[in-house]
């Protein structure tokens, strides 16, 4: 085996793709997709601390375009995820990491639209393919916990995956199909697979959020009796992890990110409640558990520690903190 001049790869006698021992890889140039949200937005802000160009694909007509950071490292290219597949690279630029965070019906009733899930594949496929045209040696891909179903323990990358739904089925398919269509077109391949990550720019619909928002109006938000434990991880900290992965991480590996730790959820809850209206009150118990949920959900971090280094370093009161200070700014 040896370490070839370009990236600092070995390969195996099996043929596979090794990353040499001790060597990172410089990362000059990213790509984005989903950067309106609060994974996105704090990636971008994070490569753009380390020097990184990056250029977003965007959706022309989302709301939500003005979430992405201002900088002079950003560009942007129209690219929705129908138009994956047909999205050429106009400037000629070769790019390191492409990180596909964009989902359609990632929550509500979407997340059981078989045909739209379905869509979600082929579109992953595409962004691979989009990767390899932009000249990407790593194409770096966000699953999620929803693989696992109703798994008992820590979740490991070696957890037995039993999605209940389409959107967990759909990211299972995803990851699988992308890791054997990059490692076809010559690319190395990383799999994420999120927890609860909140932070500013996240969805309206999430816990966190409509907590924020009706406890900031003086209502009284509504839960069930919150007993789940539950691992939750800050934005910021979630764009490092992604950061050191394209830098780090081992090709071919499934990673699962959290922040490695459980509480109640009645306990994030009254943290919510004492940043956001310290006078205000909460109906913990008032809506009853919706079917299959899951009651416990932590991330095995170990994997993700041992290749990259990373670990979360933002506790749940700064996160919230850190929202609360981006509402009011």
């Amino acid at each position: 085996m040896g370490v070839s001049e370009k990236g600092g790869f070995t390969h195996s006698a099996g043929g596979e793709i090794e990353k040499a021992k001790g060597m990172d890889i410089i990362m000059k140039r990213a790509i984005v997709t989903g950067a309106t949200g609060a994974i996105g937005t704090a990636l971008i802000r994070e490569l753009c601390e380390a020097g990184i160009e990056v250029l977003v694909f965007v959706r022309k007509e989302s709301a939500r375009n003005g979430n992405i950071p201002d900088h002079p490292l950003v560009s942007r290219l129209a690219c929705s995820l129908e138009e994956l597949k047909d999205i050429q690279n106009p400037a000629g630029k070769t790019y390191d990491v492409f990180y596909h965070l964009a989902w359609a019906g990632a929550i509500g009733p979407g997340r059981d639209d078989m045909y739209l899930q379905n869509d979600n594949v082929r579109y992953a496929l595409d962004a691979v393919g989009a990767a390899r045209r932009f000249g990407c040696r790593l194409f770096v891909g966000a699953g999620s916990q929803a693989e696992y179903g109703r798994a008992e323990g820590k979740l490991t990358p070696d957890t037995p995956a039993f999605p209940r739904m389409g959107y967990g089925c759909a990211k299972l398919c995803a990851g699988l199909m992308t890791r054997e269509y990059a490692h076809q077109l010559g690319m190395e391949h990383v799999w994420v697979r999120i927890l609860s990550v909140y932070g500013p720019n996240d969805g309206a619909r999430t816990m966190v959020m409509s907590a924020i928002d009706q406890l900031r109006k003086g209502q009284v938000p509504e839960f069930t009796p919150a007993e789940q434990l539950w691992d939750y991880l800050y934005s910021g900290d979630a764009a490092e992890a992604f950061r050191l992965i394209g830098e780090k991480g081992a090709d071919g590996r499934t990673y699962v990110l959290g922040s490695g730790t459980v509480r109640p959820l009645a306990d994030y809850i009254e943290e919510i409640r004492r940043a956001a209206a310290p006078d205000g009150r909460t109906a913990i118990g008032k809506l009853p558990y919706g079917p299959n949920q899951v009651m416990y959900l932590c991330a095995d971090i170990s994997e993700l520690e041992k290749d990259t280094g990373w670990r979360p370093r933002t506790s749940f009161a700064q996160g919230i903190r850190k929202i609360l200070d981006s509402l009011d700014g």
